[in-house]
């Protein structure tokens, strides 16, 4: 979460979004690893962004049915 305020974050949210990033992650092929991970390509940390988005998109749609 680059640019956010973590600090701001319930402990426990911010454990939820650490593990949904590593998810997504791992669904799209790229290894991230706990801490700093700035060593990523651009592509990669927008691979791993964009499929954070269509996860909670998806998730949004299926709520809704």
């Amino acid at each position: 979460m680059a640019g956010s305020n973590k600090s701001s974050l319930v402990p426990e949210a911010r454990d939820a979004l650490d593990k949904f990033k590593m998810e997504a992650a791992s669904e799209v092929g790229v290894n991230l690893k706990q801490g700093y991970n700035g060593d990523l390509t651009s592509k990669q940390a927008g691979s791993v962004g964009g499929q954070m988005v269509k996860k909670m998109i998806q998730a949004y749609e299926n709520g809704m049915k």
